[in-house]
């Protein structure tokens, strides 16, 4: 799960809980009565909407966040991003690299598991090694690179990689990082403890009504502190006006995952508000460098992202819910270089760009994306015209979209596709690994300054020299614009006033700080 490229319902919900695009409701802003609010009634139970069940319940069988919203407030990961972002320990307190291809973690002591099992270093062995290995068909791949888990002592572990890994910690941050009950998976088997999931978090397994909910209640031996409240039940709600409804009848606390859309149809209703969050899902238009014609010249990518207006576009169709980008790096992820600089929208220097590379008078080319981003190509196809490139807009559904996006033909969406991606461990790696280097899947650009500093960021332990790379790598992709760079989308959730709470960038519904008022 390293690249996270979201396309179609399924992965355009991926990073919330639900989308809720046109929904016209007209009488809907005025459905809650005095007197009616159950949110009175819900005593400390915190409810919360997802668009979309989990897949399973065995965290290191599934691959996608609506399944890790539950997981997360069930099991722990050896670190953690904060609320803030920032990287924090988990269940290790503390981590440092030994070698370059080793890293060693020191666990916190005392903690159990729901079941009363000690989490320690065998713990952590065993849930790397379980994730790793090919017989539990995991589709989390972020710890491809290790080779092997030593225990050094009861609460000291350290893991070995095939080759430097600098972003190890965070990727135990989240997907490659949740540790799991030996004694009770080896005793219960796979398909038990899939039925009824035993972690170390802030909250116990009760029951699943496939479809229906997920019921929760809090950990009174939580090593962290016990939840302020008791119960927490995470509906699975795929209308989006009924959650929206129920919000605002107070049978619900928190709907994540929000559209502009549907934001704009919550302004100004009593007790509830609209949270609009920095978010870390980058979304640009992959540019065929390879294959000849005129986007083979540097001129001519350059004069494209000249030629588009982001901020309109953002305003336009997307009610301002998203941050312009200066290259596919998100603000918050280490290797942001802030030096750096969006394109300005100048359509003259578009046009004397295109002139110089000897299209003064444009050209036609295909611009490829999946029917659900429909309204936001058409309005870049828009803006294009205004510099003579017609870009004729064709649409295919998600699943076709992505099938080819992750084939081995790298032609195989035409000359210019747009995309979303995002990298949860928040380290400017994740963002580039698959786009950049010349042999990677979805690169579509030969350069061997851009390789060599790819070869830094990916191997190098020391935080400085890979922060030098990534700036010197953003730059040059600037100058050489191998992509059309649009925006980052931001997190958007709707809360009553009866809970205090916030996620991190990653979007998750880790709900173990929240507070009910």
């Amino acid at each position: 799960m390293t690249e996270r490229t979201m396309m179609g319902r399924r992965d355009l919900l991926r990073f919330g809980g639900l989308a809720v695009a046109g929904l016209s409701m007209p009488g809907l802003l005025s459905a809650c009565k005095a007197g009616s609010n159950p949110a009175t009634k819900a005593g400390k139970e915190l409810r919360v909407a997802q668009a979309v069940d989990a897949t399973t319940l065995d965290p290191q069988k599934q691959g996608d966040l609506f399944s890790m919203n539950v997981l997360i407030n069930v099991f722990d990961t050896l670190t953690v991003h904060d609320a803030n972002d920032k990287l924090v320990g988990g269940l290790a307190e503390r981590w440092e690299s030994v070698s370059p291809t080793t890293w060693r973690f020191h666990l916190r002591n005392g903690v159990t598991f729901h079941n009363g099992e000690p989490c320690d270093a065998n713990a952590v062995k065993y849930s790397i090694e379980r994730l790793i290995d090919p017989a539990t068909k995991s589709p989390i791949v972020e710890l491809r690179l290790v080779t092997k888990v030593n225990v050094v002592d009861a609460h000291t572990v350290e893991v070995l990689t095939s080759r430097p890994d600098p972003i190890l910690p965070a990727k135990m941050s989240l997907f490659g990082g949740v540790i799991v009950p030996p004694g009770y998976i080896k005793g219960q088997g796979d398909a038990a403890f899939a039925a009824k999931p035993v972690g170390t978090g802030p909250f116990v397994f009760q029951s699943w009504q496939r479809d229906g909910q997920i019921v929760l209640t809090a950990n009174p031996k939580y090593w962290g502190g016990r939840p302020a409240f008791d119960k927490l039940t995470i509906k699975v709600m795929p209308d989006p006006a009924a959650s929206l409804a129920a919000l605002q009848s107070g049978e619900l606390d928190i709907v994540s995952g929000l559209t502009p859309d549907a934001a704009q149809q919550l302004n100004g209703t009593p007790d509830i508000k609209v949270v609009t969050a920095p978010g870390i899902r980058t979304f640009f238009v992959s540019l065929d460098t390879l294959s000849g014609g005129p986007l083979a010249k540097k001129e001519v990518r350059q004069a494209l992202n000249h030629a588009l207006d982001v901020p309109t576009l953002i305003k336009s169709v997307l009610n301002g819910a998203a941050q312009q980008e200066s290259t596919l790096v998100p603000h918050q992820s280490f290797g942001f270089d802030p030096s750096t600089q969006p394109f300005a929208y100048d359509l003259a220097k578009a046009k004397n760009l295109l002139a110089q590379a000897g299209y003064a008078s444009g050209f036609t080319v295909k611009l490829t994306a999946s029917s659900t981003d429909k309204d936001m190509v058409q309005a870049i196809s828009g803006q294009l015209q205004k510099v003579g490139v017609k870009a004729d807009v064709s649409l295919m559904d998600a699943a076709t979209f992505k099938q080819r996006l992750l084939s081995s033909n790298k032609q195989a969406l035409g000359p210019m596709y747009f995309v979303g991606n995002t990298g949860w461990t928040l380290d400017a790696e994740s963002n580039l690994q698959s786009f950049i280097r010349h042999d990677r899947r979805q690169s579509r650009w030969n350069n061997a300054a851009a390789d060599k500093l790819i070869d830094v960021e990916e191997n190098s332990i020391d935080q400085a020299e890979r922060k030098a790379a990534f700036t010197k790598l953003q730059q040059l992709m600037i100058d050489e614009a191998p992509f059309l760079y649009l925006y980052q989308i931001s997190n958007l959730y709707a809360i009553n006033d009866r809970v205090q709470w916030k996620t991190n960038s990653v979007g998750t519904l880790a709900l173990a700080g929240a507070k009910l008022v």
